[in-house]
């Protein structure tokens, strides 16, 4: 382990597992980027050979000599910081891999058609495995919110207390995001997962009339869509799947930031799951730090700043930029690890969420009938009007408040509102579970569709 060469958290051996997954690091790793560098090469080959551009022993020497394992990695490094791009070098140790067939290799082809088309094929394995993600994290939000339909909690509005809701709600409003995104993700595909093999300006000028042939087939051979036209310097694809993971963190730093809050001492209502030592202070024992939601909204923070990144980066100056395109190889590949690694955290964090229904009844009830005013305000109108039962239950409320009596001992002592409602009626009223709505109906709504 060389620690004297991370200056990344995402790269640090300290922070780096918990900000990212093994799975997506090898996906975006520096050295799958190079294998599917490759893969293009190889690919153009097979594609020119089957077109009759090259010769096809020429296309099976070069799909028979190159592997990355044969590369010397520190003369491409070393080159690559003269060059300032990896496939110059790259093809050139490639070549002298395929004997006299490397004459045929990268055969009309430019860098960056090269380096986009890798990127393509990173960002298709990065979606797929986006898309497991969120699969599972829905799977649990689908369990939470059908498990705890009638779990009654205060609904907060301002950080104060609002209305009665139910856990189960405010679970199934966090996984109503996740199947939006997943409908992105799926419309995403269509207009980003196409290739690029344009030539030096974009025309294909050095194929001549086979350019457009070529073009089709190498995309056919990587199982990638055709562009209608080229895009070196039309950024806004790449630009999206950006925007599209900066969303899904936006929806698991939403869902991390309830959590937080409801983990609070004061209320504490719910918490992440127990692992000794997780969370845990270097001098007070009692402490349980919301790690997971701690790290998630750091993430999402960041893949923030990246799509506004990606924005700047889509502004390239005629057909080639001459700097932009050099922001996307942070923002991507950070991009995609950050937001697989919020996905991982989200679905250790709800997988094994502790859910506390004492305290949820404790903090319903901490109000003493405040909460479900809106009842008796409701119950009363068709009687004495809208506006006149809302200032006489607002009288009411201040006086709760400022007395520390329960709303229904006050309630009870007013004629205006005894001459309406019953004690009976005013006690079913003022009972929170009463006071729902139609929120596990809602639930049932949204679990039929996430199932």
């Amino acid at each position: 382990m060389q620690l004297n060469e991370q200056i990344s958290a995402i790269d640090s051996p300290w922070f780096g597992k918990s900000f990212t997954d093994p799975e997506m690091r090898r996906i975006f790793s520096s050295y799958r980027y190079i294998e599917h560098c490759i893969d293009v090469e190889v690919a153009l080959a097979k594609a020119q050979a089957r077109l009759g551009l090259i010769p096809t022993s020429a296309a099976e020497g070069i799909e028979n000599s190159v592997e990355v394992a044969g590369l010397n990695f520190e003369r491409l490094q070393h080159e690559t910081d003269i060059v300032g791009y990896p496939i110059l070098p790259l093809v050139e140790q490639l070549s002298a891999m395929c004997g006299d067939a490397g004459r045929y290799l990268h055969w009309g082809a430019t860098t960056q058609d090269i380096m986009d088309t890798a990127i393509i094929l990173q960002v298709r394995e990065g979606l797929a495995l986006i898309d497991a993600r969120l699969s599972s994290l829905k799977a649990t939000l689908g369990r939470l919110a059908k498990e705890h339909r009638d779990t009654v909690m205060a609904g907060r509005t301002h950080l104060q207390h609002a209305l009665p809701i139910t856990f189960g709600y405010k679970a199934a409003v966090w996984l109503s995001s996740l199947e939006r995104h997943i409908e992105r993700l799926e419309q995403l595909r269509e207009r980003v997962l196409i290739g690029q093999f344009s030539g030096a300006a974009g025309t294909l000028a050095s194929l001549g009339e086979s350019g457009l042939e070529v073009q089709e087939a190498l995309m056919k051979e990587l199982e990638l869509k055709t562009p209608s036209i080229t895009w070196h310097s039309a950024r806004d694809t790449v630009t999206e799947v950006v925007q599209f993971l900066a969303m899904v963190n936006g929806s698991l730093a939403k869902i991390a930031c309830d959590v937080s809050i409801m983990m609070m001492t004061e209320i504490g209502e719910v918490s992440e799951p127990f692992v000794r030592h997780r969370g845990a202070s270097s001098t007070m024992p009692q402490k349980q730090n919301p790690v997971a939601c701690e790290l998630i909204l750091a993430s999402a923070k960041v893949v923030r700043q990246h799509a506004g990144l990606m924005l700047d980066a889509m502004v390239h100056d005629f057909e080639r930029a001459t700097g932009p395109w050099h922001l996307e190889w942070f923002a991507i590949p950070e991009s995609f690890g950050l937001t697989s690694g919020s996905l991982s955290q989200s679905v250790h964090m709800l997988d094994g969420l502790v859910v506390d229904k004492a305290n949820m009844k404790r903090n319903l009830d901490m109000s003493k009938g405040l909460i479900v005013s809106e009842s008796v305000m409701m119950a009363l109108a068709p009687e004495i009007g809208r506006k006149p039962a809302h200032d006489l239950v607002y009288l009411a409320c201040r006086k709760s408040i400022e007395t520390g009596q329960p709303l229904l001992e006050i309630l009870i002592k007013m004629p205006e509102v005894t001459d309406t409602l019953t004690t009976e009626r005013l006690t079913w009223l003022l009972d929170p579970a009463n006071y729902v709505g139609t929120a596990p109906q809602m639930v049932d709504r949204m679990v039929a569709s996430h199932e």
